[in-house]
This record gives C-alpha cells, structure tokens and sequence, in this order.
C-alpha cells in the first residue's frame, strides 16, 4: 500500500492544516534556526510547542502551520538539512493524537448568582484550577474547536483572560522513537524516510 504521506495528487495544492513532528539534538538556538524557514518562505506558523522526547537528549517540536503540502514537505527537507535535526515528518489531522490546554480567568463573583457557570464547566469538560478572592481560573483540555467554543461560552460572564498552549502530538503510526534514532545511526545516509517506519 503506498504510504499517504507521500502520495501525489492535485490535493498538494490545496492549503490545509499539518502538523509537522521535528526531532532534534537538545541544543540552544534550534527554535531560531527551524523558524527562519519558515519566515524565508513566508509560511506562518500557527502553534508551536517544543518538549523532551521518551529519549534524553533528544527534544521533540511540534509546528502547526496552514499549508500546501508540497510547501509543507519543502519546509520538511529543509529543517532535515540542519546538522541537529535527527528526523522531521509532515502529519495531517487523521495521522496523529493531538491535545491543547486552554486557561480561563474569570471573575469570582459570577459564581455568585446561581450555579449556572459551574453546570457550563462541568458539562464542558472543563476543571477549576485555582480559587482566589477575586478571580477563579479554569482548565480545558481539548482540540482547538473545543477550547474556543468554551471560550466563547465564558464572553458573557466577563472573561478576565485566555490563553491556549501549542499542539501537543504524536503519530499514529508504530514507529519508536528510539529505534528510530538507533537506524539512524547506523544508516549510512544519515537520513531516514518516514515510510521505513
């Protein structure tokens, strides 16, 4: 079976949302060098979140950006070249596990009237994290859809404020990270395809 990855046809040219997976050598001043391809070819990157990976030393970027796929597999081979990059993949949303978190803060006092909000949080999904004198901050773990739409649930109620963290993800496929870095070293190319994993 041909790997979807790397099938070609006139849906390249579409622009739709990818997850890229770079794993890197935990070494300062990657994030600058990684986002500078993106910035030369004018792509915006729309979350970023960079974390350890199951191996040590090894850390794991997880970009999301609105793309074509032949920009996004470009930007891919670019990122390969960097001499502390030990693998990057292109993902689409049906490849991959993926999570955000999203904090809410606001104000006490709307817990006041009535247990309206607390019936929204819970049948939300959502979870109380702190309780202050002045403001209560919430909790929701989520896709992105979801995240907002409680966002917007909690407008009314005077939202102090919101942030939503970067993509967490991970592929859907059986490849272990350690045994891919192991091929890795052994492989006379020094580069890996996806599709061997």
């Amino acid at each position: 079976m041909e790997d979807k990855l790397y099938s070609e046809d006139h849906t390249d040219k579409e622009e739709k949302e990818f997850t890229l997976s770079v794993l890197t050598e935990d070494k300062a001043g990657l994030l600058n060098n990684i986002t500078i391809i993106f910035t030369r070819r004018k792509i915006n990157i729309s979350s970023l979140n960079v974390s350890n990976s199951e191996v040590a030393g090894v850390s794991r970027f997880t970009i999301v950006t609105v793309t074509t796929r032949e920009k996004a597999e470009k930007v891919v081979k670019q990122i390969r070249k960097l001499v502390e990059v030990l693998g990057a993949f292109v993902y689409e949303l049906d490849q991959i596990y993926y999570q955000e978190i999203a904090l809410y803060k606001v104000p006490t006092k709307v817990f006041l009237n009535g247990n309206s909000i607390e019936s929204l949080i819970r049948n939300s999904g959502a979870r109380i994290l702190v309780i202050e004198q002045d403001h209560i901050v919430i909790e929701k773990t989520g896709h992105k859809g979801e995240t907002h739409d409680l966002y917007k649930k909690l407008e009314p109620f005077g939202l102090l404020e919101f942030v939503r963290s970067g993509r967490v993800a991970i592929s859907r496929s059986k490849r272990k990270t350690e045994a891919y870095i192991k091929e890795l070293e052994n492989s006379e190319s020094n580069r890996l395809s996806i599709k061997d994993f």
